[in-house]
């Protein structure tokens, strides 16, 4: 019995070694339709989408009321300033941030909550590719998210600005800037909430620690000291900031917006290092 068992668990061995390798594309591929084969995938884009255009209507609505009786310094301002902010307001990077590590930590969370992992490791054993194709989807699908929203964010404050005679265009100052670093957020979002998934392969956890890092640091962080004022600037909501809207000339620690864009990179590529490698060296 031990002769022909051995004979055929060589068999498919060799079997299994001759089968050509998963190409990337083939992996990326499969893990496209993998992820819009959800619902709930299409809930959350739309809903991040939905809850950005609220807050930046509202919030152009609630400025063309102040514009309109303003004094002539005070109009001159808004058109400079004012009309660039309502283009994407802090609470549209807020809830991009917010939604798209959710997003982000889902893809994961998904796989491993209901065991489809073991399936996905079975079939592409090299562990690194699989996720690498993973991440690369995800980062496909929320760049194109963080780029529609920034410009239908646009579309709208501006839309509701005309009316007033105070929209701005492209060629404004800072607008490309704003809505590039926009943008930018949803994928790097989606990479630390993938990481953390990663890592920590636990629902609720996992939401937490990402919001926490992503939301609620930044938001109970101030410059009033150095210390402060440095652990803020490693923040994405701050870095965003810097990169988006030129700094007050007043700030006691500035920062640069080449430091703003290197935060961010590590920030996404230590998550996405963390949601490649970590497999690897943990069993499902």
């Amino acid at each position: 019995m031990t002769a022909p068992t051995t004979s055929r668990t060589t068999a498919a061995s060799a079997e299994r070694s001759s089968e050509p390798k998963a190409r990337f594309s083939d992996l990326f591929a499969a893990e496209w339709i993998k992820l819009w084969s959800l619902r709930s995938t299409l809930w959350a884009f739309a809903g991040t989408v939905a809850v950005i255009l609220t807050i930046t209507i509202v919030g152009a609505v609630a400025d063309t009321q102040h514009y309109s009786s303003s004094d002539a310094a005070g109009k001159a301002y808004f058109r400079m300033f004012g009309a660039v902010g309502d283009s994407f307001p802090t609470g549209d990077a807020t809830m991009l941030i917010v939604g798209a590590g959710a997003i982000g930590a889902i893809t994961v969370l998904g796989e491993y909550t209901t065991g489809m992992i073991r399936t996905t490791f079975t079939a592409v054993p090299a562990r690194r590719s699989a996720m690498a194709a993973k991440v690369a989807v995800v980062v496909a699908a929320t760049t194109a998210l963080g780029v529609v929203a920034a410009l239908l964010s646009f579309g709208a404050a501006q839309g509701i600005l005309s009316g007033q005679g105070a929209a701005v265009g492209f060629g404004h100052h800072n607008v490309v800037r704003l809505l590039a670093a926009s943008a930018a957020l949803a994928p790097v979002s989606a990479l630390v909430g993938m990481g953390l998934a990663t890592l920590i392969r636990h629902s609720v956890l996992t939401i937490v620690v990402t919001i926490a890092l992503l939301f609620v640091i930044p938001s109970v962080l101030n410059a009033r000291s150095h210390s402060s004022a440095s652990i803020l600037h490693m923040t994405i909501l701050q870095a965003w900031r810097r990169i988006g809207y030129d700094q007050a000339t007043t700030a006691m620690w500035p920062w640069t917006v080449g430091g703003a864009c290197i935060v961010l990179a590590v920030w996404a590529l230590v998550a996405a290092a963390l949601a490649v490698l970590t497999p690897s060296h943990r069993d499902q």
